[in-house]
């Protein structure tokens, strides 16, 4: 009994499709973004403190220049939801630090993003793990050239 070879994508193809669905995520991520009065760029700032992260990594994050992540931070800043504090080896550098309000609200953004989690929830456990897998494998390559 033969077996029917499953369809080969090719490189442009993946990319594509790769594209469209972090695109619908993006927007799904602004959305919910919006509905706690922020910018998509500042729900990204938040969702990127982990820790404290000085202001040039975050303007590398953010892929922009320094002096536009000062604006993004005053305006997360008069929120309370992040907080500027000296680096402790080198004070001249600042660090910016989400309160617990701003982890409160990058919580909620990222739990109310109901398309992606209904286009996650057509997938059974096998399938989870796998395209949990493969995205774990690309992950590496794909962030050591950001």
């Amino acid at each position: 009994m033969s077996h029917p070879v499953p369809y080969a994508p090719s490189k442009l193809e993946l990319l594509e499709l790769l594209a469209a669905i972090g695109t619908a995520q993006w927007r799904d991520f602004a959305a919910a973004a919006a509905r706690h009065g922020l910018t998509s760029t500042q729900a990204k700032v938040l969702a990127q403190l982990e820790g404290p992260l000085p202001m040039r990594g975050l303007a590398a994050l953010l892929v922009c220049d320094a002096s536009n992540v000062t604006g993004i931070v005053d305006r997360l800043e008069a929120r309370e939801l992040v907080r500027r504090e000296p680096a402790p080896t080198d004070r001249r550098v600042k660090n910016v630090v989400a309160t617990d309000e701003g982890r409160e609200v990058i919580r909620r953004v990222r739990e109310e993003m109901q398309a992606t989690r209904g286009a996650l929830d057509t997938l059974d456990a096998a399938e989870s793990a796998t395209l949990y897998a493969l995205l774990e494998r690309l992950r590496p390559t794909m962030e050591q050239d950001a």
